[in-house]
């Protein structure tokens, strides 16, 4: 039965993530459900997502081209960031992992919140800075997205977002564009921590296998919804779901 909840939640967590990102507030829940401890839970979410991500590459595979001059800038840094963030989670005792999960969820939620003013934002004509204008906006920009990776190895959910925010400043007007590039730059943080984790020797693979299988199907079909579909509703149910599952998290960690 665990195998059944835990396959569920990769397949629309791999959905999620190709429609407006927020999967891990789906699997890494689930995995505590069924009796997983924290750590291991964020680990087995960040390498079964991975081929969720996989799914979505070849569903924006004709935007890709597109965005290639921009991943030369931002992966250096999320590779670096995302195997810092795997050190941190490793050396992270569990007696302080686990009281901070609630507030890391919490933290993922409302940052998910802003996604929708954020698009609103992005998509006025007023509201972006020209590409060519300035180096120092790339660099500050390249600086942010190794914090957002540093944070995306460590916990990971709500790293969507935070790169949606990036490239809005930067100038992006395409969402289809920001987000093929938030993918692949997803996908370089989620390897690099993964990287580590396995080289660490801690992961649970079957556990992987399964839910792995089943995000790499729920990435493709959520691609292909992506550029066809509103993603409000989508977003305003994951924005529940976390809300629900902090509170509940938080209930368990104060009153009881």
């Amino acid at each position: 039965m665990e195998y059944i909840i835990i396959a569920l939640a990769a397949f629309f967590a791999g959905m999620v993530n190709s429609i407006a990102g927020g999967g891990t507030m789906l699997t890494f829940p689930a995995l505590l459900l069924v009796g997983v401890e924290p750590k291991s839970a964020n680990i087995i979410s960040t390498l079964s997502l991975l081929l969720g991500f996989g799914g979505s590459f070849y569903g924006y595979r004709e935007t890709l081209p597109l965005v290639k001059k921009w991943v030369k800038y931002f992966l250096p840094a999320s590779l670096l960031g995302g195997i810092a963030g795997g050190i941190l989670l490793i050396q992270t005792p569990a007696s302080i992992f686990t009281p901070l999960v609630p507030w890391l969820l919490l933290l993922a939620t409302l940052l998910f919140m802003l996604q929708e003013p954020l698009n609103k934002w992005i998509s006025h004509p007023h509201a972006h800075l020209d590409h060519s204008k300035s180096g120092i906006w790339i660099m500050t920009a390249v600086g942010f997205q190794f914090i957002i990776a540093l944070y995306g190895g460590y916990f990971g959910a709500g790293i969507g977002i935070l790169m949606l925010a990036s490239f809005g400043v930067l100038g992006f007007k395409n969402i289809h564009e920001m987000n093929t590039l938030k993918g692949v730059l997803g996908f370089a943080i989620n390897i690099a921590a993964a990287a580590y984790f396995v080289f660490y020797g801690t992961v649970d693979w079957p556990k992987v296998l399964v839910m792995g299988c089943a995000a790499l199907i729920g990435g493709y079909i959520g691609a292909d919804l992506a550029l066809k579909a509103s993603q409000v509703y989508v977003r305003r149910g994951i924005i529940v779901v976390g809300l629900l599952i902090c509170s509940i998290l938080l209930y368990r960690q104060y009153f009881k």
